[in-house]
């Protein structure tokens, strides 16, 4: 594949690039989280119909796939087609991809929650079923033949009993005229050629080859290269500076004060403008600004876990979910237990740091970059710049990580800004350590965990959760309890545990927050998971069993089964700890054993990280496993290395040298077994994440007797 056809091009110039000289069939979905709405067209120019998700098929054969959602290495860019491909019939292979552009008509464009499979996999597939029955249709009423005896493979229609065949393209302008069918037979799962297959994935070439367009390989005509020294507290604004020593420095061209929103505040910077990215940042080092930090606290870590566990000990919150009355059986139960868990702060830290490239031209703005949420970039800018939301084009690149970061607008909203301001078009690329330092920042919660056993089960649970809440920042937000309280937590339970109880203890601070890789599921598993385990040793169960005593649904108990049986949970030996945790986010569960020995260098070593997900309908085996090994990954390091901290309100952390990765020495062995059902997709990308730190602490307490409830904790102190 060419590298302007996938990222460089308008859907005009693509039509343009692309011969559409000739005729095409477009199918497209006017919505993609509701019903298939298809519509056609004939395009012999280089205008043609802009629908939301579309098929092209050119008079050539070649078929192209829109894609409206970003890839980020999730897969979608590979997902997406493979849907498309299975009920289209064609080669996977001869299909081209290109992203599609910020637009309401695609419906949701975000690629969060683990979403894009599961919001839109039944509309692919029709779609595809859709333009094979209309090409089958044009080719019947050309051979004169009835339809049953013409079928569709490899982007042909074939007729069976005479042979005679056509590719696609050659069918192109019959199948344009005809009606579209409204109902389409689908394939059962027993006929997929493609779905449910372990295929390579089609952008690893690309990659590989250096031929995908991340955010910082995007160049435009005229391009200049920003940075921007930010006040490292959120709310602070620029007293004065002095630029002298910058403005001396080869290829700087301007330098000014700026100011980029972030949530419902802003935060104040010096821009220094350059005619390369080298130059921008060396004048950005040489900046001398005084700060005004007054008018707002200057938080540190410790005051921050000391308010948090203060509101858990003198207030019950604002209720989220409750079922029967945990408050009185608790104070009747002779059997109880009441404990603290911590999670802490956490940056993104994705491999390609925040950047983006932005041209404001009097009545209308084109952006360019590694972005998350196309359609919210728009309204977002449109609003702030009051311009027309059809005159902001948002054109997605690859992103190299994202984790819920790059969803966020404040980055493009700078960049806008400062190519107002120098009446060009400009890349604005942070360092490393604006990135690790700036926020937002997924938010350190701690949480109160109390409960009752009676006669071997869990008799009550009430959870209580101090933490920042992400929507806060939305004023109809306030007064009312964090929408993901009890995200991660499994909705089986509820069917066993009569008195339940989930409530949000409103908690702030000038830190901005944001969404991080599974969102709250991250850190409420581990709270919620680690005291299910110390129920069950207090009930005197195998963690296990205990779990399977409280979760009746058929799923569950079949991913128990498997979990049990892939782990050899049964044969457990002595001087092995194994623990167990089962997280449930996303519409996906995920039960993971991590088992734990001695580390003759003192401490704890992990030996082997098994993990069976229950994410009922899917794709590709090969990409799934790849995303829960990265999740176990990114929770590895979160649980036992990472913490950003913060000291007078400026956040500690700045690089990789301390906040530390996890090396490939430090990744265990780790099995990923996929469940078969008959269920609707879930997520894929995120639900991977939750369930590692839990199983791991009960591991370790599995085999030392010690329980850890806060987060990040040293293997090697252990």
């Amino acid at each position: 594949m060419a590298r302007d056809s996938i990222t460089d091009v308008s859907r005009r110039g693509f039509l343009k690039l692309t011969g559409f000289g000739g005729t095409a069939l477009c199918l497209g979905l006017f919505s993609f989280e509701s019903g298939v709405a298809v519509k056609k067209t004939v395009s012999g120019k280089e205008d043609s119909v802009e629908m939301n998700a579309w098929i092209i098929i050119e008079t050539s054969g070649k078929v192209t796939l829109v894609d409206h959602r970003a890839e980020m290495g999730q897969g979608s860019y590979h997902s997406v087609p493979q849907i498309l491909a299975e009920e289209l019939e064609v080669d996977l292979n001869e299909i081209n991809v290109i992203f599609a552009q910020g637009n309401k008509k695609y419906g949701s464009q975000i690629t969060g929650g683990s979403s894009t499979i599961r919001s839109s996999y039944k509309n692919l597939l029709k779609l595809g079923a859709t333009a094979r029955q209309m090409l089958l249709t044009a080719a019947a009423i050309s051979w004169n033949v009835p339809e049953e005896e013409c079928y569709a493979e490899n982007g042909f229609i074939i007729h069976r009993k005479s042979g005679k065949r056509s590719h696609y393209g050659e069918l192109v302008l019959a199948a344009s005229k005809l009606e579209t069918p409204k109902d389409v037979k689908l394939k059962t799962r027993k006929e997929y050629k493609l779905v449910g297959k372990p295929i390579k994935r089609i952008d690893t070439k690309l990659k590989i080859a250096g031929d995908a367009i991340f955010g910082l390989d995007k160049r435009v005509p005229g391009m200049l290269f920003a940075a921007v020294e930010r006040n490292p507290r959120l709310r602070g604004k620029v007293k004065s500076y002095d630029d002298t020593a910058t403005r001396k420095i080869k290829g700087v061209r301007d330098v000014f004060m700026i100011t980029m929103k972030v949530h419902n505040t802003t935060r104040d910077g010096i821009a220094v403008v350059a005619d390369s990215t080298w130059a921008a940042l060396e004048g950005k080092k040489a900046l001398n600004i005084v700060w005004d930090d007054s008018g707002f606290e200057h938080i540190n870590t410790a005051d921050i876990y000391k308010r948090e566990i203060d509101l858990l000990q003198n207030q019950e919150g604002l209720s989220f979910k409750k079922q029967g009355d945990p408050d009185a059986v608790l104070k009747n139960s002779s059997k109880k237990l009441d404990v603290v868990y911590q999670t802490p702060y956490q940056s993104h830290f994705a491999m390609e740091p925040v950047n983006c490239v932005a041209h404001y031209q009097d009545d209308k703005i084109e952006i360019w970059g590694p972005i998350q949420a196309p359609d919210w970039i728009q309204d977002a800018i449109s609003k702030e710049f009051n311009v027309s939301r059809d005159n902001v084009t948002v054109n997605m690149t690859f992103l190299g990580g994202g984790f819920g970061r790059k969803a966020f607008t404040d980055y493009p909203n700078e960049a806008v800004a400062i190519s107002k301001k120098v009446k060009a078009p400009v890349q604005v690329v942070w360092s490393r350590e604006d990135d690790a330092s700036q926020g937002p920042f997924r938010p350190g919660i701690s949480y109160r965990a109390e409960g009752s056993i009676k006669e071997g089960a869990i008799e009550s649970l009430k959870f209580r959760m101090a933490g920042q809440n992400i929507d806060h920042w939305r004023s109809e937000s306030r007064g009312k309890p964090n929408g993901s309280t009890s995200e991660g937590f499994l909705q089986p339970y509820y069917g066993s545990i009569q008195n339940v109880s989930f409530s949000d203890i409103p908690f702030e601070t000038p830190i901005p927050v944001l969404w991080w890789r599974s969102v709250y599921a991250s850190t409420n598993g581990f709270a919620y998971e680690s005291f299910i385990d110390e129920l069950a040793n207090e009930a005197g169960k195998d963690a296990l069993q205990f779990r399977r005593e409280h979760l009746q649904e058929q799923r569950e108990q079949a991913l128990l089964n498997k979990i049990e049986e892939v782990s050899g949970w049964k044969n457990r030996k002595k001087n092995e700890g194994f623990g167990i945790a089962i997280t449930e986010c996303f519409k996906t569960t995920v039960a993971q054993v991590v088992k734990v020995s001695k580390d003759p260098n003192g401490g704890v070593k992990i030996d082997k990280v098994w993990a069976v997900m229950d994410c009922g309908w899917y794709v590709n085996p090969d990409i799934i496993e790849a995303q829960v090994e990265g999740s176990i990954i990114m929770a590895l390091g979160a649980a036992t290395m990472q913490e950003q901290t913060f000291t007078d309100g400026i956040a500690d952390k700045q690089n990789f040298y301390d906040y530390q990765m996890p090396r490939i020495y430090d990744i265990p062995s780790i099995e990923v077994h996929v469940m078969d059902n008959d269920a609707d997709a879930g997520g894929v990308g995120e639900p991977g994440l939750p369930p590692f730190a839990p199983a791991l602490t009960n591991a370790i307490f599995d085999l030392t007797g010690k329980r850890i409830r806060k987060l990040p904790f040293k293997l090697s102190e252990v």
